[in-house]
């Protein structure tokens, strides 16, 4: 089967002929449909994200197909099954195992490329906003990156939630798409004032952050006192250094997440999370943004689009139909 595969943090990754694994106990083999990009794709290419796996590994966090064969003391699962699965790796080839604890069977109104794009960025910002943050009707919600894979999401739970949303981007195409997934006001970060704007508005009670660098600098001195800051991500490369006594001031809480990180010790938390997403989607409450469906051959242009910021949403790799 062909895998795209990374060898060495010095070298990019590529397409490789491997042999199908088989699946152990507990486990799922599927025929990969699709599968998500995420930022943290990024950083494992060059050894920076801290759940990298050890050398050499096939790359791709999310997956979407269809169970093809299980191991042994797998119930709840059979051939024929349309899942999707947060793998952590794995997910750019044409099988994969899985662990059957990870794995959730797709609505039927949902699709491979959708399925692809769901759970870790819908589950980051309904964790980020509900389980953490404790979003509450009414309240005004700063999303930073707007318009990137996790951004949108934040914009789509945010309006579900019943907060007044604003939106910031890079402009006025990316600021269209947030508007569109239901953005109350818009900021465009490359010619607006993010401090001015927002304290036009009366503040933000809740920032969502998958930015850093100057914009968290700026979302910082717009919150409201009790104000809570979700720091998301660093897609500018610079991680805020914060200074404790400006907390105090406004009684502020800085709140990080790793989604993932949950499943080590609370996965009970994604797993109720993802069950109120699903409903959320078949209710129409929520839908997946991809702008661009490449197939495996051009996962490193996939890539280079995350890197670039060129895509909204979601940039999936589809493998087979």
């Amino acid at each position: 089967m062909r895998a795209f595969q990374l060898t060495s943090h010095d070298t990019p990754p590529a397409l490789a002929d491997l042999a199908v694994p088989d699946p152990g106990a507990g486990q799922l083999r599927l025929d990969i449909a699709a599968c998500g990009l995420n930022f943290a794709d990024l950083l494992m290419m060059s050894g920076q994200y801290q759940d990298t796996p050890a050398l050499p590994f096939t790359m791709g966090m999310e997956v979407a197909g269809t169970v093809n064969a299980v191991g042994d003391g797998v119930t709840g699962f059979a051939p024929g099954d349309r899942v999707a699965v947060f793998g952590g790796q794995g997910g750019l080839a044409e099988q994969g195992v899985f662990d059957a604890a990870r794995a959730v069977k797709l609505p039927p109104a949902m699709d491979f490329v959708q399925a692809a794009a769901f759970q870790i960025a819908y589950g980051t910002s309904h964790v980020a906003l509900d389980h953490r943050a404790r979003l509450k009707p009414g309240e005004t919600l700063l999303v930073l990156g707007a318009a990137g894979g996790v951004g949108l999401t934040a914009v789509e739970i945010g309006k579900v939630m019943g907060a007044r949303v604003v939106a910031c981007a890079r402009g006025a195409d990316k600021l269209a798409v947030a508007r569109a997934a239901g953005a109350d006001h818009l900021i465009d970060a490359a010619s607006q004032d993010i401090r001015a704007e927002m304290k036009a508005l009366g503040g933000a009670d809740v920032v969502y952050d998958p930015v850093g660098g100057e914009q968290f600098d700026a979302a910082f001195r717009s919150c409201k006192p009790e104000g809570r800051i979700l720091t998301i991500g660093f897609a500018s490369g610079s991680v805020p250094q914060i200074k404790a006594n400006h907390l105090l001031v406004k009684n502020l809480s800085v709140l990080g997440l790793y989604w993932g990180g949950y499943l080590a010790f609370r996965p009970e938390v994604l797993t109720g999370s993802l069950a109120t997403l699903l409903d959320w989607f078949d209710a129409g409450k929520i839908t997946p943004h991809v702008s661009d469906v490449l197939p495996l051959e051009r996962a490193a242009d996939g890539m280079a689009l995350l890197r670039s910021r060129k895509s909204t949403g979601k940039v999936v790799i589809r493998i087979r139909d």
